[in-house]
């Protein structure tokens, strides 16, 4: 049995930061759960309330966090462009300051810290599929930059302060995930064109939907998240995490009409600005690493998708 460990989760009551949070719990630890409640939902985690080993702060990590703790999984900020760029400015200020406020609790307490990044960091790639050596072809004055360069200023910091005072970081580079728990509202494709067939409601596909996309079970993430922790303090990453497995919106899009039984129609609108063409992770290195690739077949993973977005979309 490996020794009990006390983890601070921010966004933990997020889509991925709460299937952390009951994760941690599995595996023995203490965990604490940091939330603004932005874009978090109290009903993610309202069944580890119970728990001893649960705690919930309702905290921005905008602002410095002052706790003990041994580990640091910073996963807080927006995720999807809806909300996003909602706020462009306060995005920018979750991952820039908030990585500062998290990196600072790391060093006074000498925890080992984890960013949550993001292939959004790649832009819109002009090579494919994307390995962690390409710096990215982003747009620094563009819609999406609140995000793209917000969680690349992140990294920034985090091998500064790894090189700088000697932290023990990990660096993640999260490719599109998917899977329960997903917000209704949320704007992302997998959790669009679920909603939009649930509803027999036309399903709205931006360009010709040609342009592809790699789609990621949670759990299958959530495995990765805690074997990178568990590498050698020597290892940093940036380490690309998702699933190789390359499909055209349009062939999700089908998908959804063919799992859900759906009216659904296909409906084209133009494509947003800098949204990329072509995204697909070399995972060549978390499979050396890690010894780890996804399990989880998208046609497997949208079952449960579905599921809990109909019990949702009922009450």
């Amino acid at each position: 049995m490996k020794k009990k460990q006390h983890y601070t989760v921010t966004g933990g009551a997020g889509f991925l930061g709460s299937r952390l949070c009951e994760k941690l719990l599995e595996l023995g630890h203490e965990v604490l759960c940091i939330d603004n409640f932005y874009t978090g939902q109290k009903s993610n985690i309202v069944q580890m309330l119970d728990s001893p080993y649960f705690e919930m702060m309702r905290h921005d990590v905008t602002f410095p966090l002052y706790v003990e703790t041994d580990i640091i999984y910073n996963l807080a900020c927006p995720a999807s462009p809806i909300h996003y760029q909602f706020d462009p400015v306060q995005t920018t200020k979750t991952s820039v300051h908030g990585a500062i406020n998290m990196l600072g609790l790391a060093k006074r307490v000498k925890a080992k810290i984890f960013q949550a990044s993001t292939s959004e960091v790649y832009g819109d790639p002009t090579c494919h599929p994307q390995t962690e050596d390409y710096w990215g072809n982003v747009n620094p004055i563009g819609l999406r930059a609140c995000y793209d360069e917000g969680k690349r200023c992140a990294e920034t910091l985090f091998f500064d302060y790894h090189r700088q005072h000697g932290l023990l970081i990990k660096v993640a580079r999260i490719f599109n995930t998917y899977g329960p728990r997903m917000a209704v509202n949320d704007g992302r494709v997998v959790s669009n064109f679920i909603v939009q067939a649930l509803r027999n409601e036309p399903i709205t596909i931006y360009g010709e939907g040609t342009q592809t996309r790699s789609f990621c079970y949670i759990d299958d993430l959530i495995e990765a998240f805690i074997k990178v922790m568990d590498t050698d303090d020597s290892f940093t990453g940036p380490i690309n995490l998702g699933n190789p497995r390359e499909f055209t919106i349009k062939e999700l899009a089908e998908m959804v009409i063919d799992m859900t039984g759906s009216a659904s129609k296909l409906v084209y609108k133009p494509l947003p600005e800098n949204d990329p063409c072509q995204r697909r992770p070399d995972i060549s290195l978390a499979q050396k690493e890690l010894a780890w690739t996804p399990s989880t077949p998208l046609e497997q993973g949208l079952k449960p998708t579905i599921e809990y977005f109909e019990k949702i979309l009922a009450q």
